[in-house]
């Protein structure tokens, strides 16, 4: 009973550290988007939390079964979440600073975006796989629906927090949304080549 309780709050405490940079995309499309539909609302974090379930699930199966390759890999980690992020904030900075936010608000929600989005916030939970390596394929399982789940709400909450203080900020929202994500692309690129 410990041990699955010890299990349990491990999972959620990953799940609480991996989220942080969905969360904060999160606030950033509730930002340029605040007047998203109801089905959007639920889409952009289930996006989130898919692939938040799913890298852990891959860096466990690589760690298993292909685990030369996925080291070569990893280091490119960094580099692919910098360049999705950037392209993405850029994208966002240029339509805000040029009076596109009503365009960008479809952008925000198109699948290809939000996709990009969350390869580029869950890419770095690959290497959740290597702490996951002993675990049998039902551990795993479990605490890839741990981490997807407290994602879930995480990314929930945020997109509340960025459509309320993006109705505020009306034309301004894509400007920031747009910085706060490049400097999450940083930031992911700083912390992964250290």
């Amino acid at each position: 009973m410990r041990t699955l309780v010890s299990f349990i709050i491990n999972s959620v405490l990953l799940g609480v550290g991996l989220a942080m940079d969905a969360f904060s995309v999160s606030i950033a499309n509730g930002l340029s988007a605040p007047d998203m539909s109801r089905s959007m609302r639920m889409i952009i974090p289930l996006t989130f939390a898919v692939f938040q379930f799913l890298m852990p699930m891959i860096g466990w199966f690589c760690v298993r079964c292909v685990a030369e390759a996925f080291v070569s890999f990893q280091r490119a980690i960094p580099w692919i979440a910098l360049a999705l992020l950037l392209f993405i904030g850029g994208k966002m900075l240029i339509e805000g600073i040029s009076g596109g936010d009503t365009e960008h608000t479809d952008t925000v929600l198109k699948p290809g975006a939000l996709l990009m989005q969350g390869v580029a916030t869950s890419i770095d939970a690959l290497s959740v796989g290597f702490t996951t390596a002993e675990y049998h394929a039902s551990q795993a399982l479990a605490a890839s629906l741990i981490i997807g789940g407290v994602t879930f709400v995480i990314c929930f909450v945020g997109l509340r927090i960025g459509r309320r203080v993006g109705t505020r900020l009306a034309g301004r929202a894509s400007i920031l949304g747009g910085v706060i994500l490049i400097g999450i692309g940083i930031e992911i690129f700083i912390t992964g080549i250290t």
